[in-house]
C-alpha cells in the first residue's frame, strides 16, 4: 500500500513539472535567487556563500501528504572552477524523498544548499547521493552574516534552506536524495552528459545560464 501511494504522489508530481522545460526552470532559479538575496536580513549570509565550494538550487519543491509525504523537485548544481574564479556550467538534478505518517496537505517550497568541501561536491555528482547519510547536513544561519551559527553549522558538510510563502528559513532536509536529471542535460547541451563531466570539466553553459550564474558571480565571489 506504501509503495502505492509513492507511485501515485510521484506520477503526480512528475506531471505538474512534466510541461517545464530545463531553460525555463533556470530562469525560475535565478529569480529565486535574486529574490532571497534581495533582502539581506532575512537572506543567506553573504561569508557563507563566499566559502561554499557548491550551490544547488530548486525552485518549487513540490510537498504533498496523503498518509504519506514526498518531495520531489528539479534543479542544479554549480560549483566553483578549480582556478576559485567564476562557476561551473550547471548540472541538471531531482531531489527526491518521502516521510510517513497519517497527514494531508500541500505546499510548494524553493530550496538551496550550500556545499562546503570539495569532498562532499564529488560525492554529490554520483549516481545517487543521501542528505545525512552520504554527508553530513544542516539548516543554514540566515542573516547579513553566520555569527548566528550553531555548532553543528560549523561542521556541517551541506547547509540547507528552504523558502515557502515567502518566510525563508534554514532547514535540515535529512534523508533527501539527489539524482542526476538526464534528460535535462541533453535538452541543455544537445547530448547526453554526466553531471560529474558538465560541473567538472571545461563545459560551456548553455545561453539560459547566463542569468544564474551573473547573480552568483555578483553575490558570492571571492578575493
Amino acid at each position: 500500500m506504501t509503495k502505492t501511494y509513492l507511485a501515485i504522489f510521484a506520477l503526480t508530481a512528475g506531471g505538474l513539472l512534466q510541461g517545464a522545460t530545463a531553460p525555463e526552470r533556470l530562469e525560475a532559479s535565478a529569480d529565486m535567487l535574486t529574490e532571497i538575496m534581495s533582502a539581506p536580513d532575512k537572506g543567506i549570509p553573504q561569508d557563507l556563500l563566499n566559502k561554499a565550494e557548491c550551490i544547488v538550487v530548486v525552485p518549487g519543491v513540490k510537498k504533498g501528504a496523503f498518509i504519506v509525504g514526498a518531495k520531489y523537485g528539479k534543479g542544479f548544481m554549480l560549483c566553483r572552477k578549480e582556478s576559485g574564479v567564476g562557476w561551473s556550467a550547471p548540472a541538471a538534478i531531482r531531489v527526491e524523498g518521502g516521510s510517513f505518517g497519517f497527514q494531508i496537505g500541500g505546499s510548494e517550497t524553493d530550496v538551496v544548499m550550500l556545499v562546503n568541501s570539495k569532498p562532499s561536491a564529488k560525492k554529490l555528482l554520483e549516481s545517487k547521493f543521501t542528505l545525512g547519510a552520504d554527508a553530513s547536513v544542516a539548516g543554514g544561519p540566515v542573516g547579513r552574516t553566520s555569527s548566528a551559527e550553531t555548532d553543528a553549522q560549523l561542521h556541517a558538510e551541506i547547509l540547507t534552506y528552504s523558502r515557502s510563502r515567502g518566510a525563508f528559513a534554514g532547514l535540515s532536509l535529512e534523508g533527501a536524495t539527489l539524482r542526476p536529471d538526464e534528460d535535462w542535460n541533453k535538452e541543455l547541451y544537445g547530448k547526453a552528459m554526466s553531471n560529474h563531466d558538465i560541473v567538472l570539466g571545461n563545459t560551456a553553459p548553455p545561453p539560459s545560464a547566463k542569468k544564474l550564474e551573473s547573480l552568483l558571480n555578483k553575490y558570492s565571489s571571492r578575493k
